[in-house]
């Protein structure tokens, strides 16, 4: 009979500074919200942080957001432009701003209906705002929050 290992399973890797103070953040967001703090003034807040290409980005994407449905709610997710209908996380933006990286990205929550088979996307790039670009993000919202 073979010894029984002694070894503890491997630890999962330790977060970042950067993941731990977004897990902070989000403490805080869910404390200012449980208070009934307005969201969309955290997204001002937030949007004055970034930098000015990320900023109109976000801004814009913003626009686009609401335009699809005024009902929409802006708050903060992780200290990032988020969207909610009917109180369910849709979609966040997260600036290139917020983990360096050299774009940003216009994320999906699993709460959001763009299922389709047994594979789709949840989260795109961007670099900038096209027409082609704007007509494709409301596109998904839309389908998103289950608009026709």
């Amino acid at each position: 009979m073979p010894a029984k290992s002694t070894k503890s399973p491997k630890t999962p890797t330790a977060m970042s500074a950067a993941e731990k103070q977004a897990i902070k953040e989000r403490a805080l967001e869910l404390k200012a919200q449980a208070k009934g703090q307005k969201g969309e003034a955290e997204v001002e807040a937030k949007w004055k942080l970034m930098k000015p290409e990320n900023r109109l980005l976000a801004q814009a994407i913003h626009k686009l957001v609401k335009a699809v449905d005024p009902s929409i709610e802006a708050k903060t997710w992780y200290s990032m432009p988020a969207y909610y209908k009917a109180g369910k996380l849709i979609c966040f933006f997260q600036s290139a701003d917020k983990w360096g990286t050299r774009y940003g990205t216009l994320g999906f929550d699993q709460n959001a209906k763009l299922d389709k088979g047994s594979m789709w996307a949840t989260s795109f790039a961007i670099t900038k705002l096209t027409p082609a670009n704007s007509k494709a993000i409301s596109a998904l919202v839309k389908k998103a929050i289950g608009k026709k």
